[in-house]
This record gives C-alpha cells, sequence and structure tokens, in this order.
C-alpha cells in the first residue's frame, strides 16, 4: 500500500508499505478521506518538535495523518461493534483504557503518557490506502455524511465542538471566534447550529476572511486589529460577545477574544501553543469573564457530533477548499502550510466520497 511520511523539512514523501493485519481488537480500515491538521504543520511538517514535555519529537516517523475515516474491510478476534463494510470515524489517540480519563473517553488526556499514542504521530496514521485502528477508538460515520464529512469531525470538528459544549453556547448568544482556519470555521458552523443569536468571525487574512463570507453562516467577519473588539461591540449592540472563541492560538488572538467579550462572558480557548498574557482586573475580574480551556474532545462526545451533524443538517464538508489525491499529498501540504484557504483533505483519488 501507499503511505505518506513528513521528514520535518516542510516536504510529504510517498513511500510504499506492507498491509497491515489486524490483531485482537483491531480494524482495517480503508481510507476513505484523511485531513491535514494545523498541529502537523506546527509540529511535525515544518520540523519535528517535541510536545506536552515530551523528552524527544512527538513524531515517530510513522506515515502521517490523524483525521481518518473510511470503511472497515478486516476485523481481528474480539471486535464486538464493527465488521466489514461499515464505515467509521477514527478517534485519533489510542489511550490506556483504564484510568479515569480514558473511561471517561478523553483519551487524548489519558494519564498512562506511555501508552498514549496518536495515529500520525507515534503510530501509522491515515494518509495511507488502509490504516491499522483499534476497535475502541471508532465511531460509526452516518450513511449521511461523506467520508470528508468524517474526516473533518474527527478532529477539528471535534476540538470545536467540545469548546461550544464548555460555554454551553444557545440562542440568547451573540458568539465570536478568533481565527478563521479550519478549527475556527468549524466553531462558527456548529454555534449556529446551536442556534446562536449571532456568529461573528475575526480574521488577519484577507484570503481567509472572504472565504468565510463565501459560507453563509457568518453573520459578520471582521478584521483582526486593534479595531476589532469595538467593531464586535457594534455588531451585537454595544455589548460585545457573551460567547467568546480563540481558534488562533496566538497571544494577540486570544487578547483579542478576552477584548470582544462582553460583561459576564464565557470564553473559548482551544487553540494550541502560544502564551496567554493579560492585564487582570479591567480585562478579567471586572468584567466577570469564566475561561474555559478544552483540548480536543472525547470519543462519545464525537459519537454524538456525528448523529447531531446529521440531525443539524450541517455539511462540514462546506468549509473544505481543496481535495488532493494521495499522490499528491506534498503538494497539499505545501498548500495547507500556506495558511490561505480553508480546510485541505486527502483521499485515495482526489475526489470527495
Amino acid at each position: 500500500m501507499r503511505g505518506v511520511v513528513l521528514p520535518g523539512d516542510s516536504t510529504a514523501r510517498l513511500g510504499e508499505y506492507d498491509i497491515p493485519t489486524p490483531g485482537h481488537g483491531q480494524l482495517l480500515v480503508e481510507m476513505g478521506a484523511s485531513g491535514i491538521c494545523g498541529s502537523d504543520l506546527s509540529y511535525i511538517y515544518r520540523e519535528h518538535k517535541t510536545h506536552l514535555g515530551q523528552d524527544g519529537p512527538a513524531y515517530k516517523g510513522v506515515i502521517a495523518g490523524h483525521e481518518p475515516s473510511g470503511t472497515v474491510v478486516a476485523a481481528g478476534r474480539g471486535c464486538r461493534r464493527f465488521g466489514e463494510g461499515d464505515r467509521v470515524i477514527v478517534y485519533h489517540i489510542v489511550g490506556c483504557g483504564l484510568c479515569l480519563n480514558c473511561r471517561a473517553g478523553h483519551y487524548v488526556s489519558c494519564s498512562r503518557t506511555d501508552q498514549r499514542e496518536a495515529y500520525g504521530w507515534q503510530r501509522d496514521g491515515g494518509h495511507a490506502d488502509y490504516i491499522l485502528v483499534e476497535e475502541r477508538t471508532c465511531v460509526p460515520l452516518p450513511e449521511e455524511l461523506t467520508f470528508v464529512d468524517g474526516a473533518l469531525i474527527a478532529c477539528g470538528f471535534g476540538t470545536a465542538y467540545e469548546g461550544l459544549l464548555r460555554t454551553a453556547v444557545g440562542g440568547t448568544d451573540d458568539f465570536c471566534v478568533v481565527g478563521l482556519g479550519p478549527v475556527g470555521l468549524a466553531a462558527g458552523m456548529l454555534a449556529r447550529a446551536l442556534g446562536a443569536k449571532t456568529v461573528t468571525g475575526v480574521e488577519l487574512s484577507e484570503e481567509r476572511r472572504a472565504f468565510a463570507s463565501s459560507l453563509g453562516f457568518f453573520d459578520h467577519v471582521i478584521p483582526a486589529g486593534s479595531e476589532a473588539a469595538d467593531a464586535v461591540r457594534e455588531v451585537t449592540g454595544g455589548r460585545g460577545a457573551s460567547v467568546a472563541m480563540d481558534c488562533s492560538g496566538s497571544g494577540a488572538g486570544r487578547s483579542a477574544a478576552l477584548a470582544a467579550a462582553a460583561e459576564w462572558a464565557r470564553i473559548s480557548l482551544v487553540g494550541e501553543g502560544g502564551r496567554l498574557e493579560t492585564e487582570v482586573s479591567d480585562a478579567l475580574l471586572h468584567k466577570q469573564l469564566t475561561i474555559y480551556a478544552s483540548w480536543v474532545t472525547s470519543v462519545q462526545a464525537m459519537e454524538r457530533l456525528a448523529a447531531n451533524v446529521v440531525a443539524w443538517g450541517v455539511r462540514p464538508r462546506d468549509i473544505v477548499s481543496n481535495v488532493f489525491a494521495l499522490r499528491a499529498a506534498d503538494e497539499a501540504y505545501r498548500l495547507a502550510a500556506s495558511g490561505q484557504v480553508g480546510k485541505i483533505v486527502i483521499t485515495a483519488d482526489g475526489r470527495q466520497r
């Protein structure tokens, strides 16, 4: 089979590998779609960096891609839920399965760090014709959704959804998201589906602002900068956002989310990296803000999200700007690294399925 590795020199290399055989509790999944995530770009593609205090680089030279969905083609002994022909989304972390976090479905926060492995980082991922996965990391992909929809739910939409759940976004809220990369776009789409009264995006890139505006679920798209907070207050009747989310992962973006927030607002931080630096009294205490920080989502919440996306009539694939064939992975990563587009997805032949 074909598979893509990321050497850490801003290239993606296609190679040949043996098709794996599923062991106990494992599934062999034919890749339907595999997304490119911003964390892949930050920690692997440009150079191999450490992550979360690890002694060495987090990436172990495996086949890349931690946002896969596809069809089960073989099941190992002991599999009890999924079998040949089932369509699945793969939760991208494998944990020990026994600690409290794993039992709650938060494999990403597995307490046994020596047993926590991510597809595409420490074990082979989805940028391949086939991927070997643990059955317990899979959730059903509803028939109404495409494999591209599933790949987006596998990480970016799950991350945005968790942040929205923590802040309990609903029909009385003016929602603002800072950073309109794929996760920010997902947050805007899902906030609209959850009934937010208004949905506003703040973004530095003119190209990304234009793309976000074309999608139809943002009421307002505002340029990032010193006047962004005033603009958010203007479009919310002078109040500011009752829920603000930072998806930029930058200090400036987090400061913008805090500045745009109304009194008593809830703030969600989901963007990785960087720092949070702020004056405390006027920016936080006097505005009575509540700050939530969340990292990805749980297996259970991801399964609920897949079902909710169908019920809401939401199409995650709408935020995809480009789909590349597996053989063109290097081109796909170059475009994703430019930061000027929507979501980039890889499929076997470059078609959405």
